[in-house]
């Protein structure tokens, strides 16, 4: 069965669970190697990778985000839905909303962030980042949390950082006064790499607490855990219903490079 759809989960997603004959695979990349979960969703193939490894092995900064997205190219995925927890930096994005977040900022610092580097004859690929996250995959995802009756909010900018440490409050001062309303580990690079590998890519991101500075106490990752917890059961099923009503036919531009074969290693 072709497997063209892919999840993937972060803190506290684990394990797909609500997939049929599921099992797990090893996938050989030129990047590293990816273990993902693959099985059924009401007749549909999907596969399931934990960005951080089962039971939270891998900090955000020694993932291997490129062996990540090659293993889902190479098994034929196509459309990606991705889970992050976040800090909010705005009061009106309370601990339990879901956002479908629509534009990035990248603060980290140490991480491979292409798979063109112009170490091969593949060359330099520069890759347009006008909408950086998948317009069809987004609607979609909007129209499946308002039949959910579910609170969520439409749009949110997400800034990243290198991470495992979490951010100062003089940091989320300056994030926020550059337009940034979530704070998070791990959305970058993982969506610069699936635009460069051509697959449509989105990303919903679960408020966990409120960032330094604004929260009224110190900041811990079993608050993060707890909360994903919490909302865990909703989010499993908002996936894989919003990645199986999604149409055959891509008409967005996410896809724009994919007849490029990955470079580099």
């Amino acid at each position: 069965m072709e497997i063209n759809l892919a999840v993937i989960g972060g803190t506290g997603f684990y394990h797909p669970d609500i997939l049929q004959d599921s099992k797990e695979i090893v996938v050989k990349t030129a990047y590293g190697e990816a273990s993902l979960i693959i099985g059924v969703y009401r007749g549909r193939a999907l596969a399931f990778l934990a960005r951080h490894g089962g039971g939270h092995a891998l900090p955000p900064h020694r993932i291997n985000y490129r062996a990540n997205i090659a293993a889902l190219k190479e098994i034929g995925a196509k459309r990606v839905l991705s889970a992050t927890a976040v800090g909010s930096l705005r009061e009106k994005l309370a601990p339990g909303t879901l956002v479908v977040t629509d534009q990035f900022i990248d603060f980290t610092k140490n991480r491979r962030q292409t798979f063109y580097d112009g170490s091969d004859e593949k060359g330099v690929i520069h890759t347009d980042f006008t909408d950086p996250y998948c317009p069809e995959i987004r609607e979609n995802l909007k129209a499946k949390l308002q039949n959910m009756a579910v609170s969520f909010a439409k749009e949110g900018t997400y800034l990243c950082t290198e991470g495992p440490r979490y951010e100062t409050p003089a940091e989320i001062k300056a994030f926020a006064l550059l337009g940034a309303d979530l704070v998070g580990m791990t959305n970058v690079p993982e969506v610069t790499l699936a635009r460069e590998a051509g697959l449509c890519y989105a990303n919903l991101s679960l408020v966990t607490n409120y960032a330094a500075g604004i929260s009224p106490h110190p900041l811990s990752h079993q608050e993060v855990v707890e909360m994903m917890e919490e909302k865990l059961s909703v989010i499993r099923e908002l996936f894989m219903e919003t990645l199986i009503s999604l149409p055959p036919e891509r008409k967005c531009r996410c896809r724009q490079i994919e007849e490029y074969p990955l470079g580099g290693k």
